[in-house]
């Protein structure tokens, strides 16, 4: 990363786009702890994260959705979702917010005493989302949350982080889709290896010649 600065406004949407290998989830991984800066700062709502263990961060209000589906396979839906709370001992928040997550992917409650392992790819990705959430986080890292599903899913996973933005988390996305993503979010970075190309307000990216011919396929 050569001097990326980006910052995303308090319940408003920020989303990273460009080419595989630009550096998108590198900083999603960066800011969540799970890599460590060599230099600059990373700041949230005015504390340093430099040098902050994962958990801790967690504990400050950031949680990451990372790419790939990762949740653990052989515990239940239910299971996977409590281990989202670990950090918390409000007994009855938790409870309260196990019923929005189920009220967002009402197939997570179907499916609460199955086995994660066995539930499709969207349903692990509901799941994974879901369980970031039960952390009760102020900002929530999302890296490619479409990546492999079918298009009727992933616009219901767009769906949800519209839905998630209205309850106040703010997100910052990385997503291939650049229209989806473009679509959903207030504001756009578009990164190219590991720098800042360009940055502007979302709608206005998604009619930038230059984003439409290199990352859209063209006007859409």
């Amino acid at each position: 990363m050569k001097g990326v600065s980006i910052s995303v406004e308090e319940g408003r949407i920020a989303t990273l786009v460009g080419a595989n290998g630009a550096g998108k989830s590198t900083i999603l991984r960066t800011i969540s702890g799970l890599i460590q800066p060599s230099g600059g700062a990373i700041r949230f709502r005015g504390q340093s994260l430099a040098g902050m263990k994962a958990h801790r961060i967690v504990r400050a209000g950031i949680s990451h959705v990372p790419e790939g589906r990762i949740v653990f396979a052989n515990l239940t839906v239910l299971d996977n979702l409590e281990m989202g709370a670990y950090l918390r001992r409000d007994r009855a928040g938790i409870a309260a917010d196990l019923k929005k997550i189920f009220q967002l992917f009402p197939r997570l409650e179907e499916r609460r005493r199955q086995a994660a392992g066995t539930l499709s790819g969207g349903e692990q990705q509901m799941l994974a989302i879901g369980r970031a959430l039960m952390a009760r986080p102020s900002l929530l890292l999302m890296d490619e949350p479409s990546l492999g599903l079918a298009p009727i899913l992933v616009r219901e996973i767009f769906s949800v982080i519209r839905e998630i933005r209205a309850q106040g988390t703010t997100i910052v996305l990385v997503e291939q889709n650049a229209r989806m993503a473009l679509a959903t979010a207030d504001f756009g970075y578009v990164l190219e290896t590991g720098s800042v190309r360009m940055s502007d307000r979302a709608q206005a990216l998604l009619e930038s010649p230059f984003v439409q011919a290199a990352y859209l396929g063209g006007p859409g």
